[in-house]
C-alpha cells in the first residue's frame, strides 16, 4: 500500500479525541483511509466523518484546517499520510 502525505495535526483535543489536521497537500473525503505518525504515534483509520468551522463536510483540500474523530491519541505535529490502495 502506498501513502501520500497530507497534511499534519495542529492540534488534539483528547477528552473528545479530535484531531485538527491542516491540509497542506492533496485532498481528503469521508470513507478515506488515513496514518497518522508521529515520534510515538502510529494510528491507521478511516474517516467516518469531519468537519471544517463546526460543519460536517464530505471532502476538503489543500488550505482546510479540519476536524476528525480519531481512535486514538495523536500529537501536534504529527505527518497524516492518506492510504492510497
Amino acid at each position: 500500500m502506498e501513502e501520500k502525505k497530507v497534511g499534519q495535526v495542529i492540534k488534539f483535543f483528547g477528552k473528545i479525541s479530535v484531531a485538527a489536521i491542516r491540509l497542506t497537500e492533496g485532498s481528503l473525503k469521508v470513507g478515506d483511509r488515513i496514518h497518522i505518525v508521529g515520534h510515538t504515534t502510529d494510528l491507521t483509520q478511516t474517516i467516518e466523518s469531519m468537519q471544517i468551522e463546526n460543519k460536517n463536510v464530505q471532502e476538503a483540500g489543500p488550505g482546510a484546517d479540519i476536524g476528525v474523530k480519531v481512535s486514538g491519541k495523536v500529537r501536534e505535529n504529527d505527518v497524516v499520510f492518506k492510504v492510497v490502495e
